[in-house]
């Protein structure tokens, strides 16, 4: 498992710097620039700010440039008092009184002056990781257990109740789903508040709220279930449909055909391996969901990355679309990574090493 552990995380480095690359030329090859707007700047000024941020150089030696800030640690002889590791995703390691490191700086971004692509993680993302981890965990918790039930009471009520639950959460997107929910709990009922999110920073860790208060709750419950649902469909319908195939096989005939108790064989031999499929789609879903989703954010006006991520690529603003499309990529090959690792755990066969 180390050898395997080494050379994914070796692929891993080579793939989000392919990524980086694409982004980078893609983003560079679409016309216009982002200081290309309505109103016309005279040149004067368009030239003083390419060469202010750089982009009056040659494109190889911008991305290059853009590398060595993300991810080659910069040494400077003054720095912060002791270890640091700063909640704005800027790193600061001290080596001595006079020495110390600095790392994964995403640069400045174009469109504001007292904010930088740091700061703008800082304060959006762990929204947008909050929602996403709370959109998934509504997703296992529904769409699991209403695939189970569904295929071990195939075609009863049971399974026409759950199906129907899955077919209408894929079929009502969040644009539906996220007003109507509003209309009625928020408006009408007044039970929950229809905009907002509960948590500020600072946040535990750089991302998980440090106040759990019921205020916090109410504001994250109906964008966590309209975002949630549409997921818990799909992990319902996987789930029944590897389930029933399992249950078929040979090896749950003779589990059975010995006398092992029908709760063991579904649990102990059936379970495990249906759920290899369901963890595969669970490592996409998971770094999709915990990225953001803009039209979520946008109904329930939630301040995270999805309505920046959308304005930056309108506004030409290159350093928050590549810090994003990276960070992305990252949360993309760590579930890939982690869903890999359960492949190990659900079927003994499967070895690395």
């Amino acid at each position: 498992m180390g050898r395997y552990l080494i050379r994914r995380i070796l692929y891993m480095l080579v793939v989000i710097l392919v990524v980086s690359f694409i982004t980078f030329s893609l983003m560079h090859a679409v016309p216009g620039g982002p200081f290309d707007k309505e109103k016309k700047l005279p040149a004067e000024i368009i030239a003083n700010l390419e060469k202010r941020y750089h982009l009056d150089q040659p494109l190889w030696k911008q991305y290059l440039s853009y590398l060595n800030d993300v991810f080659v640690p910069q040494f400077a002889s003054e720095g912060p008092k002791g270890l640091v590791v700063e909640d704005d995703f800027l790193i600061n390691i001290k080596i001595t009184d006079s020495f110390w490191i600095r790392w994964m700086n995403f640069g400045p971004t174009f469109t504001s002056r007292s904010r930088s692509v740091n700061d703008i993680f800082r304060q959006n993302l762990p929204i947008s990781v909050q929602l996403g981890l709370m959109a998934l965990m509504i997703a296992i918790v529904i769409g699991v257990p209403l695939g189970i039930i569904s295929a071990l009471k195939q075609n009863t009520i049971w399974d026409y109740l759950g199906m129907s639950v899955a077919i209408f959460g894929v079929s009502v997107p969040v644009i539906v789903l996220g007003p109507l929910m509003i209309w009625i709990f928020g408006v009408t009922l007044k039970w929950l508040p229809p905009t907002g999110w509960g948590s500020k920073p600072p946040y535990f860790l750089g991302v998980f709220p440090t106040n759990l208060s019921w205020d916090y709750w109410r504001t994250a419950i109906m964008p966590s279930v309209a975002l949630g649902l549409g997921s818990s469909a799909i992990l319902a319908r996987l789930t029944r449909a590897s389930l029933l195939q399992v249950i078929r096989e040979d090896y749950i005939r003779t589990a059975r055909a010995k006398g092992v108790k029908e709760r063991m064989v579904i649990t102990r031999h059936a379970l495990k391996n249906s759920l290899i499929p369901v963890v595969t789609i669970l490592g996409p879903m998971m770094a999709g969901l915990v990225t953001g989703t803009f039209v979520t954010e946008l109904t329930f006006g939630i301040p995270g990355m999805g309505k920046y991520f959308v304005t930056s690529i309108t506004n030409r603003d290159y350093p928050v679309i590549m810090g994003t499309i990276l960070l992305y990529a990252v949360f993309l090959v760590i579930a890939n990574l982690l869903v890999d690792i359960m492949y190990a755990y659900l079927d003994p066969r499967i070895r690395y090493d």
